[in-house]
């Protein structure tokens, strides 16, 4: 039997729409791509809801990026709506912008006292600068080391524990360490110089990767129902016969070696979305609630897309247990920063790179959480080193 395609891409998220786009395009090959759900885009899917107002069904999404060479590619399928995205948090009763920064101290604490925290910051770090709570922590100051008390308790503590499902002291430092004091007055959540979101959505930018003729997409296709895999020979089989292809697994690593070393954890999310009959809903893009309701955070849709529209959308997260087996809490969002839990992925990085026919590549198939830019450059890494030559 002769083979129809030269590659077979499991999952339809950024990393296999990327890749596939590249070897259809730049390889001229025939690639099959194969996704478990009926829609593309992965957890970047979005769509129109009941009401007209574009939202994204997996929970907020904007693109972000230093990296030009991205910004580009993704610019050849996508127009953008030039957008810089703000959070507030609710801290004592008052809304501050996220990350803490020195507009926060300001809002929070008397002007005298504000004043003198500002100053400090600044002669021990400086100005323009990001210093992790860790760093402020470790001070020696008495003020700064209540500075840092304060946002660990107020913004981030009660967060994680939401976030996490775990103290912060239960996962790996780095998280801890990743919170930032933003010692200036810039209230965007990120400083990037290529920011925003695509301008007809995120959905009409894979439609776009994905309409290369050399590229046949099945959807609502549990990958195992086309292939096996025989581990005891390393061997990939599409149908009754043996596949010499090139896979680009982007799943589940664990699931795709049946679990053999155990199952991998994750958080995942549930989303409560409601249409509020009025034009807007809260002054930014997304509220952070660190320390009140179940919930972690509401976002207005509208103020991510820039959207006319009457009516305004919202969505409430809930972050819950990741379960593979219980409806709503079987989408694997986040996976768990535990030491342990990346001694398993390694055992299944190992056991993968005895196949010499499959690559693993993304978030659920590398186990580690990557923002869209770096998943899309990943993508575009593994392409040009490994397979761009073929």
């Amino acid at each position: 039997m002769r083979i129809l395609f030269d590659y077979i891409v499991i999952g339809a998220g950024f990393a296999g729409t990327v890749i596939a786009e590249r070897i259809a395009r730049i390889n001229n090959k025939k690639v099959l791509v194969i996704e478990k759900r009926n829609h593309i885009g992965g957890n970047a899917y979005d769509t129109y809801d009941h009401s007209g107002v574009l939202v994204h069904q997996y929970g907020p999404h904007i693109f972000h990026t230093k990296l030009k060479e991205v910004w580009e590619y993704l610019s050849e399928h996508t127009e953008w709506y030039l957008y810089h995205h703000k959070v507030l948090g609710k801290i004592d009763g008052k809304e501050v912008p996220i990350p803490f920064n020195l507009d926060s101290l300001d809002q929070l604490f008397p002007s005298d006292m504000a004043k003198r925290l500002e100053k400090k910051l600044i002669e021990n770090f400086g100005f323009n600068v990001k210093v992790p709570i860790l760093k402020l922590k470790d001070t020696q100051d008495e003020d700064l080391q209540f500075l840092a008390n304060y946002i660990y308790e107020k913004v981030f503590l009660n967060y994680t524990m939401k976030q996490w499902g775990m103290k912060p002291d239960e996962i790996d430092p780095y998280v801890t360490g990743r919170v930032p004091v933003y010692i200036s007055r810039d209230d965007r959540y990120f400083q990037d110089p290529f920011q925003g979101v695509p301008k007809y959505g995120y959905t009409k930018l894979f439609e776009s990767l994905l309409s290369h003729p050399n590229i046949k997409l099945m959807l609502n296709t549990d990958y195992k129902e086309l292939i096996n895999i025989n581990m005891e020979e390393k061997k990939i089989y599409f149908g009754e016969k043996e596949y010499t292809g090139k896979v680009i697994f982007t799943g589940k690593i664990d699931e795709f070696f049946q679990y053999k070393y155990g199952e991998l954890p994750y958080r995942s999310l549930q989303f409560q979305f409601d249409t509020i009959q009025e034009e807007r809903y809260q002054k930014v893009g997304t509220l952070n609630y660190p320390n009140d309701y179940d919930f972690t955070r509401i976002t207005e849709f509208k103020k991510l897309t820039g959207q006319n529209h009457p009516h305004t959308t919202i969505v409430r997260e809930y972050p819950v247990s990741y379960d593979k087996e219980v409806e709503g809490q079987n989408i694997p969002y986040y996976p768990i920063p535990k030491e342990e839990n990346h001694l398993i992925y390694k055992q299944y990085k190992k056991e993968g790179s005895l196949y010499e026919n499959v690559y693993f590549l993304g978030r659920l198939a590398e186990y580690t959480y990557y923002d869209m830019d770096a998943v899309v450059a990943k993508a575009l890494k593994v392409f040009r080193d490994k397979l761009s030559c073929e």
